[in-house]
């Protein structure tokens, strides 16, 4: 058993971290909110399942950066929310993990609650819970986090209600063993291959049951049949971003669908990424597109649950340092005005 500092071939063991018991015990989730969670689970999951025809718009920025500006982001959400709730259900990205394509740079407030300072896993794991746990509280509604780390998972298990699982992540076997012992929607992204088959073998994995060890336990999981696929676009071996939301695309996902035994055939399109070519204000037309084609397929209809979009307060990004509140400090973003009227939008196609 490792102790303080010790050196073990190329780990230094800093501190032993507290348990996600110890954590969720510490800044729990208050019972009236664990009921409002319930309510938004029920909600999301009806989508996923076929039971509902609300449409999914999961939006917020790329990354959660700042407590303050994150929950006056959400509050502003809520405002639109119960004007658009009975079409959409919003959900907030509050994505407090930021993948890193080559490793350097910022990767969320797990990592960094002050991105102007060095890591501190103990102060982000607690900033984490309290961001969520505050957001909840004022608007009333649930978020969505990507899954970055499988190890992580029981930190949150209690307040998310919905898990992206990234292209980089998708292909390894503790994401897809992991999200079988999940009880909330998990988008399967497409690798940044872009292969579809590697995208559906990952929802199969995630749909069934299987032991294996996870946080020192032998485990059993009963698989979550709530795993679906996120088209997010694809890189060739030129470096060169293709998209995969077009009518076409989603065809050939509908028959790779019909041929394989898959629970509750769904898609989320995310429409920044490499569908926009890391265009930001793109997302617009990718959106209207995708909403013009559920309107012309009665099977892309019901495939199409919803859209990711990244958005926040100001638009597009700037460098850490640059003090700008509700400016992305990771991959550029809609403004507000833009995210605004484009729910508008989304809600009138429905």
């Amino acid at each position: 058993m490792p102790t303080r500092h010790e050196n073990t071939m190329s780990f230094e063991f800093i501190k032993k971290l507290p348990t996600p018991e110890e954590i969720r015990s510490d800044y729990p989730l208050p019972p009236h909110l664990a009921k409002v969670k319930e309510e938004r689970d029920r909600e999301i999951q009806e989508v996923i399942t076929g039971k509902s025809n609300k449409f999914l718009v999961i939006i917020g920025p790329c990354s959660a950066d700042n407590e303050d500006s994150v929950c006056e982001y959400v509050n502003r959400l809520a405002a639109i929310n119960d004007k658009v709730k009975d079409k959409l259900i919003l959900i907030p990205r509050i994505y407090t993990n930021k993948p890193r394509t080559t490793g350097e740079g910022y990767k969320g407030i797990v990592h960094q609650p002050d991105p102007n300072k060095k890591p501190d896993f103990l102060a982000g794991l607690i900033a984490m819970r309290k961001m969520h746990i505050r957001a909840m509280e004022e608007t009333g509604l649930t978020a969505a986090d990507e899954m970055l780390y499988p190890e992580n998972w029981r930190y949150v298990q209690d307040i998310l209600s919905y898990v992206a699982i990234g292209a980089r992540s998708v292909e390894d076997q503790q994401h897809r063993l992991t999200v079988s012992g999940f009880d909330v929607p998990a988008g399967m992204k497409n690798p940044t291959s872009g292969d579809f088959s590697v995208m559906l073998n990952s929802v199969y994995a995630a749909q069934h049951p299987h032991s294996f060890i996870y946080r020192g336990w032998e485990v059993n999981t009963t698989g979550n049949e709530l795993a679906h696929t996120v088209l997010r676009g694809a890189t060739n071996k030129h470096g060169l971003n293709i998209p995969n939301y077009h009518y076409e695309d989603l065809n050939r996902l509908l028959e790779m669908y019909d041929n394989m035994d898959l629970k509750n055939p769904a898609c989320i399109i995310d429409a920044n990424h490499s569908n926009s070519n890391k265009q930001f204000e793109q997302q617009i037309r990718i959106t209207k597109e995708v909403m013009h084609s559920r309107k012309l397929s009665r099977d892309i209809h019901q495939l199409v649950k919803g859209v990711m979009i990244e958005s926040y307060l100001v638009e597009g990004c700037q460098k850490i340092g640059d003090g700008v509140y509700g400016k992305s400090i990771t991959d550029p973003c809609l403004g507000w005005e833009d995210s605004e009227r484009l729910i508008y939008d989304i809600a009138e196609y429905e």
